[in-house]
């Protein structure tokens, strides 16, 4: 328990760390964004397996990410600036692309909280992953 929460904190500097620094180099909106982009894919994520429309296998891989994403054990260990969180964000795309293959961008628009133009960007255009 007390790794754990040791990596929780460790990630979490590391978090404020980019942000503070975005904030510096005049990226407020960005900053946003990316200290949103969690709790708006926890958003989406659990919308989605709620969703009847969802296909049973894709919320098996919905349900692997949020473990994968909120496990402190990474292939990279988030305290590497950049790269830690590299791992969480390759498999948060990896099933944001299945579900999008099998559920469809529209299913994926309606549970995202974030920017538009956000979503817009990750799912590229004509709704296919970018």
């Amino acid at each position: 328990m007390k790794g754990l929460l040791l990596g929780l904190g460790i990630a979490a500097g590391v978090w404020i760390v980019l942000l503070v620094g975005m904030i510096l180099a005049g990226r407020r909106s960005a900053a946003k964004e990316l200290a949103m982009l969690l709790p708006n894919l926890a958003v989406m994520f659990r919308g989605l397996l709620r969703d009847p429309r969802v296909p049973r296998r894709s919320k098996l891989w919905i349900g692997f990410a949020a473990v994968w994403i909120a496990s402190p054990i990474d292939l990279i260990p988030e305290f590497i600036p950049i790269a830690g969180p590299l791992d969480d964000a390759i498999m948060a795309a990896i099933v944001l692309r299945h579900v999008l293959r099998t559920s469809g961008d529209a299913i994926v628009r309606e549970y995202w909280r974030g920017d538009p133009a956000l979503i817009d960007r990750l799912l590229g255009a004509g709704g296919k992953a970018a």
